[in-house]
């Protein structure tokens, strides 16, 4: 969408500080503050239509979140075959992202509905955030060390469960991660000066990873074995477990990334695996670690950032 977006020519507004691009769009309205908005859709990735809801609005806040913002509004998109599916199942799906926008406070304030061969859902959301506390995607420095706030591995996992090698109690973990909702993390990154931040999504950790280093003049340094793993992940890449997504991505990012040491196919599939309402991405100072430290969030060191060109390193 960024690249067709940008083919086009439009009228220029100075109000607009964060288009195309980046997790969500800003547009500035006064006194400091700015409206934060974004769109995201996704099919099931567990079979219970409330969990289905409850994940994908978790996934749907996730950009607000990502960019330091606070969400306050949402609109419900759902697709679905009307031969297959009732009013019940949509009816449960609302529920489930109703039970989640209760907790954080945001108003689901209507919706729309559309005729669709495949299951769909998902949420347009807006909210406001202070225009001197914007997490973006890019903005590290040499020196900041790259953080991650949740394990990967849930592309594979929900790929094993609609495969039926895995059912729903075994992809527990992964579940309730994808419950965990990003504010907490995101609060403390902007507590802790993060220069850069996103949420780790459908182009995978390599993916997302590259976004906030293209164009630019550092690389990021991954070290492999620091990248924190979900149970049976491993186990289903072997049994051939793996979304055409990762496939997808690894091939769109060759030439972006290089691999040094010994890192076996599974490994590079593994990191390029599209996640769904995925952790955070940072990059911080090294002497604001104790800010995470002291907040009890998760948080996992998966890197460094270097003086470069726009790559991604990945150590084995």
């Amino acid at each position: 969408m960024e690249n067709i977006i940008s083919s086009i020519r439009q009228s220029h507004d100075d109000s607009l500080i964060v288009g195309p691009g980046d997790d969500a769009g800003v547009y500035m309205l006064s006194c400091g503050q700015a409206i934060v908005e974004s769109v995201d859709i996704i099919t099931p990735v567990v079979n219970t239509p409330f969990l289905f809801g409850s994940i994908s609005a978790v996934n749907s806040v996730s950009d607000i979140y990502a960019m330091g913002g606070k969400p306050l509004t949402a609109l419900a998109l759902v697709g679905f075959p009307s031969c297959d599916f009732g009013p019940e199942v949509v009816k449960e799906i609302l529920k489930g992202a109703i039970s989640i926008l209760d907790k954080i406070k945001v108003n689901l304030i209507g919706g729309h509905t559309f005729e669709d061969p495949e299951l769909k859902f998902g949420l347009s959301v807006t909210g406001t955030v202070d225009r001197n506390k914007i997490l973006r995607q890019r903005g590290s420095n040499p020196g900041d060390v790259l953080v991650l706030t949740k394990p990967i591995g849930i592309g594979i996992l929900t790929t094993a469960l609609k495969a039926r090698k895995l059912s729903e109690s075994d992809i527990y973990e992964a579940i309730e991660w994808m419950l965990r909702l990003n504010d907490t993390a995101a609060k403390v990154a902007v507590e802790a000066g993060a220069t850069s931040a996103t949420d780790v999504t459908g182009f995978g950790l390599l993916g997302h990873a590259y976004s906030m280093v293209r164009d630019s003049s550092v690389n990021f340094i991954i070290s492999r074995k620091d990248i924190p793993v979900m149970s049976k992940t491993e186990e289903m890449i072997d049994a051939g477990m793996v979304p055409e997504g990762a496939y997808n991505n690894l091939k769109y990012f060759k030439g972006k990334v290089e691999i040094t040491g010994d890192l076996n196919e599974g490994n590079k599939l593994l990191l390029a695996d599209p996640q769904t309402s995925g952790g955070l991405l940072l990059t911080l100072p090294q002497d604001k670690l104790d800010v995470f430290r002291s907040s009890g969030e998760p948080f996992y060191i998966i890197g460094r950032v270097e003086e470069g060109r726009g790559k991604i390193l990945v150590n084995a």
